[in-house]
């Protein structure tokens, strides 16, 4: 789901590809977030790195940014791990919709309900209601876009940005730079928000009593 991205983007993958590669040893190396949207307006690169032995994550990080003066993420998974947060985690899948790899990744497996998994990152998103005039349009939208995608994932729907954000503008009747740049109105936005949040949450807790 990449169409585009910089050259300088692509150097600087290949150079982090070429760290990781004489540092450690892994089936595979995954970069994913922000870093790979066009333009350059991100903070670090996020970069998933599967391996079956034990990463010294931090070392890499520290490789990474002394040579290429780019702070980094390092996520590290094994097979079974990294199979799992995609099976049961709505947030991996939409992380993963959209992402450069090493080597060729597997399809995405069969999603599985996991209510706590689920449970804990609706609870994540409840903060918009309680601190709305302190949050940034950005911090709003990444709260708003992770409780669509967990109601994408439970109605089985494909969870990639571009669906994440056509629900988001189907829902609020506006485009999601609105939110990010934090022109809403507080009492029919956040109205809109409890509404979408208690019915997912509702959802939730009924695979919770099954």
């Amino acid at each position: 789901n990449i169409f585009s991205i910089e050259p300088v983007k692509l150097k600087l993958m290949d150079d982090i590809f070429k760290i990781i590669n004489s540092i450690a040893t892994y089936e595979n190396i995954i970069i994913t977030g922000s870093f790979l949207d066009l333009g350059f307006n991100f903070e670090d690169i996020d970069i998933l790195l599967i391996s079956e032995r034990e990463v010294d994550t931090k070392s890499i990080e520290k490789k990474i940014e002394n040579s290429l003066k780019i702070k980094n993420h390092i996520i590290s998974f094994n097979k079974k791990t990294f199979d799992e947060a995609l099976s049961t985690d709505p947030l991996w899948r939409m992380m993963l919709s959209k992402c450069i790899s090493k080597h060729r990744l597997k399809p995405i497996p069969k999603k599985k309900i996991d209510y706590k998994i689920l449970d804990l990152h609706i609870l994540k998103s409840k903060p918009l209601i309680d601190n709305f005039d302190y949050l940034t349009g950005k911090e709003k939208y990444k709260l708003v876009r992770n409780l669509i995608a967990i109601k994408l994932f439970l109605t089985s729907k494909k969870i990639i940005k571009e669906n994440v954000n056509k629900e988001i503008k189907l829902i609020f009747s506006m485009d999601v730079e609105k939110i990010k740049d934090n022109f809403l109105d507080k009492n029919s936005f956040i109205k809109k928000y409890k509404n979408i949040y208690n019915k997912t949450f509702n959802e939730i807790m009924r695979y919770a009593k099954k």
